[in-house]
């Protein structure tokens, strides 16, 4: 395994519903909804990057507070090691750059997106009773 890319995402939370942002074509992962976020840049801690990345990407200002979950994941282009934080929405009107959709999703609903393989764990975490597939989500009957 390669040295991974460090990235970050933000889990936006409104009630019991999380936003899920999907990667437009010509990206990596196209197609494949995600937590926003990306690269750690030297000198960054993970917070800033984050709130950084949530500026570029989605023009929003955020609050990022308590880790969720940290993936390492193996794709074919790259290792990503992801950390995942909640956040707290402040302030901007989205606009979209890496992403051609996005939508607040309860857990329920998220089992019908196809989600990054690196984003999965942290998924499954607001995702109670629930597994996630490599390629979609699926109901784990307990």
């Amino acid at each position: 395994m390669s040295n991974p890319i460090r990235v970050v995402g933000a889990v936006f939370h409104d009630g019991n519903r999380f936003l899920a942002c999907r990667k437009k074509p010509g990206k990596p992962l196209e197609g494949h909804w995600e937590f926003p976020g990306g690269k750690i840049e030297p000198g960054e801690s993970p917070e800033q990057a984050l709130a950084r990345e949530i500026r570029e990407e989605l023009n929003l200002t955020a609050r990022v507070g308590s880790k969720l979950a940290t993936t390492t994941y193996e794709y074919d282009f790259a290792t990503i090691e992801l950390t995942t934080f909640y956040c707290t929405l402040i302030s901007g009107e989205l606009r979209l750059s890496d992403h051609d959709a996005t939508k607040w999703v309860t857990p329920a609903e998220a089992m019908e997106l196809t989600w990054a393989p690196a984003d999965i764990p942290a998924v499954e975490k607001l995702t109670p009773n629930r597994k996630v597939g490599s390629s979609s989500l699926f109901f784990d009957k307990i």
